[in-house]
């Protein structure tokens, strides 16, 4: 049963940030990070066909899967449409970030991303808490049995050794998007972008580096995508209530309650790419970045007043939780991590 005050509160907010100018737009704040980031990634693989066959060829991967991770958050906000006033140019903006220079089906991905914004760590609503290797919520657990459920005991321990393996993961459902038989808008130029960029930086690896030495570069470099960029997305919700598919609850609290911010320092600000501010993104998901510190601040004192919690923590604590939560799950033993909006909606 949706509470009317929190949907009235919720719009005087709205009101207020719009006031503000949180909403404008910040292009030329995108367009300089684009442009460092894009010209890096031509700039390495030129160092990289001079630099000669040596090991130290490895530092160039780490940088490139830095460098594909930071073009991925300024996707992911192109794609929210935080870059320009026009969609058309967000959309194909957030679409050759991601083929080209990242390797991902942007078709995929916003469909896929819209649906956990509409319904964060729901069951059978959010995509992202969709039962794959790990069991993220205790009703993905119950269906495991054999194997699969004595496996998933330990779940909150191999976690982290997985999570670098993200940027693969990535990948493969790119490329099941693109040749099956999901709807995807400009399939066929989705497929062009992703095939220059999956297809041409291996083949230009084995042409001026050993094979061994190739192998090795696109291992690490994928390996550094995956960890910062699935890390950084991973820290947002996982170890945050989950609820039943069935329970309906008013969008303010729906996406306080299961989002997570993340304080810290530059360094940690730099590699979470904006999505250290998650409550602000999922309440207002067209905030430019630049702006998301003000916006926290009104976020922040609103909940106060309702008496909402909120919640943000370091991102070594966040994910104590979430290493702590998968171990829960997968024992399912629950209780630790009862939801209290599960205990209300259930009974």
């Amino acid at each position: 049963m949706i509470a009317t005050p929190y949907v009235e509160s919720f719009l005087e907010l709205a009101a207020k940030v719009t006031d503000a100018g949180l909403m404008r737009r910040r292009p030329g704040f995108y367009l300089t990070r684009i442009l460092f980031w894009s010209l890096g990634m031509v700039i390495t693989l030129v160092a990289v066909t001079l630099a000669g066959d040596g090991w130290y060829q490895l530092l160039f991967a780490v940088f490139l899967g830095i460098a594909m991770s930071q073009l991925g958050f300024l996707s992911h906000e192109a794609a929210h449409q935080e870059i320009f006033e026009g969609r058309r140019w967000n959309e194909w903006t957030s679409r050759v970030l991601a083929g080209l220079f990242i390797g991902l089906s942007y078709g995929w991905w916003v469909d896929k991303h819209s649906r956990h914004h509409a319904n964060p760590n729901k069951e059978r609503s959010d995509p992202d808490v969709a039962s794959g290797v790990l069991a993220l919520t205790p009703e993905s657990a119950d269906r495991r049995t054999g194997p699969g459920a004595k496996l998933a005991r330990y779940q909150g321990w191999y976690f982290l050794p997985l999570l670098p393996f993200d940027g693969f993961s990535l990948h493969i459902a790119t490329m099941r998007s693109l040749l099956g038989r999901s709807r995807v808008r400009f399939r066929w130029v989705e497929i062009l972008l992703v095939g220059i960029r999956l297809l041409g930086i291996p083949l230009l690896l084995f042409l001026v580096l050993p094979f061994w030495l190739a192998v090795a570069f696109i291992l690490v470099q994928t390996l550094v995508f995956g960890l910062l960029l699935g890390g950084a997305f991973a820290a947002s919700h996982i170890g945050m209530p989950t609820v039943p598919h069935d329970v309906k609850l008013d969008f303010l609290r729906r996406q306080v309650y299961m989002s997570r911010n993340i304080r810290g320092n530059r360094l940690v600000h730099f590699f979470m790419g904006g999505l250290e501010y998650q409550i602000e993104h999922h309440l207002f998901p067209r905030t430019p970045r630049p702006n998301l510190p003000a916006l926290q601040k009104m976020v922040r004192e609103h909940c106060s007043a309702l008496g909402i919690r909120y919640t943000e923590t370091t991102l070594g604590a966040a994910y104590g939780v979430i290493i702590s939560y998968l171990n829960q799950v997968g024992l399912k033993n629950r209780d630790p991590y009862t939801c209290p909006l599960v205990v209300q909606f259930r009974g």
